[in-house]
């Protein structure tokens, strides 16, 4: 029970002093991207892939202990590795479960410090180039591998 009690103490102690970073992230899609999603990809998309993205350079910034105040992201263009909702109700001869395709996004980050002064941008584009390739899994898998590379990349270059 005393090992317990001292290791929990350890680790509480640890948390404690750790620094605590709290970056903001404002993920955006660009105009020409919100265009794609409206016409092609259905704009219920915009919502899922701003959170995955603002969710991984938060995750990553924090953890990296980034000294940035507030990150502004856009995805300027993502595609898919399945058919979203939209395409499959548009085209009935996608199928959501047997219909793949190459994907993978183009991203752009600008970070500032507390003071509101810029101190960093950041650009990434990642596309699967072989579809033998890809593993069937989610609709945005490639993206979100782009999105996971982006926010390592970013936060790399900022330490």
């Amino acid at each position: 029970m005393r090992i317990a009690t001292a290791a929990f103490s350890a680790v509480a102690s640890l948390m404690l002093a750790a620094p605590a970073f709290a970056v903001t992230v404002e993920a955006r899609t660009s105009p020409a991207f919100q265009e794609k999603l409206k016409d092609d990809l259905g704009v219920r998309e915009e919502k899922i892939l701003t959170d995955r993205l603002s969710e991984k350079v938060t995750h990553v910034f924090n953890l990296r202990g980034v000294k940035a105040d507030r990150v502004v992201v856009t995805i300027e263009d993502a595609k898919p590795n399945r058919p979203t909702w939209e395409q499959t109700a548009d085209k009935p001869g996608l199928d959501p479960m047997r219909s793949i395709s190459i994907g993978g996004a183009r991203v752009t980050g600008i970070a500032y410090d507390a003071s509101g002064k810029e101190i960093g941008t950041f650009e990434y584009k990642w596309y699967e180039s072989n579809i033998a390739n890809v593993i069937p899994g989610a609709t945005w898998d490639d993206a979100q591998k782009t999105f996971d590379r982006f926010a390592s990349r970013f936060a790399d270059k900022l330490a």
